[in-house]
């Protein structure tokens, strides 16, 4: 991991318990294209507004926090981001933590995406939970767990890529 890649970001979590099972670190991303109407984070949406980071203050930040049981890459749209975060995905992977990412592309859009670029690629490779699809207004739902709406779905990666076919968390 290149310590002095850059991301753009809307802000750090530092002790989640909303955004995956356990303690998390949340990193928001900033930049999204799909900008759903009911947005929870519309702040996000604008490309160039957050501020840069170096994945080395990232790491950092998980390493002074040893009560993490992993890290969410939220938004804003993480995938817009691949290449620096897939770095850091591949680095939380060999420091023992696990990774959530919610992503407004479905799982069928980002294996796609995939095909066409390998840093997309190593992002979903090194996922444990996938939250994904846009936050849709009308199917908002306030009772499920760790999404925001009834399309959404929470995807288990691992089993996912064992099984070769889409295997949901139960949460």
């Amino acid at each position: 991991m290149n310590r002095e890649t850059k991301l753009r970001i809307a802000g750090i979590v530092n002790d989640s318990v909303v955004d995956g099972l356990g303690i998390r670190m949340t990193l928001f991303t900033q930049g999204c294209p799909h900008r759903c109407e009911g947005c929870h984070n519309p702040h996000t949406h604008d490309y160039s507004g957050g501020y840069e980071i170096t994945l080395g203050e990232i790491t950092d930040k998980v390493k002074g926090n040893p009560l993490l049981d992993g890290m969410t890459f939220s938004g804003g749209e993480p995938f817009e981001q691949a290449e620096a975060l897939s770095e850091l995905a591949v680095w939380l992977r060999q420091n023992g933590l696990n990774l959530w990412c919610y992503s407004g592309y479905t799982y069928e859009q980002l294996m796609a995406k995939a095909e066409q670029n390998s840093a997309v690629d190593t992002l979903l490779e090194y996922t444990d939970v996938l939250v994904d699809g846009r936050f849709e207004q009308d199917k908002k739902n306030l009772l499920l767990n760790f999404r925001g709406s009834e399309n959404q779905r929470v995807i288990d990666m691992n089993k996912t890529r064992e099984q070769g076919e889409i295997v949901l968390l139960d949460v």
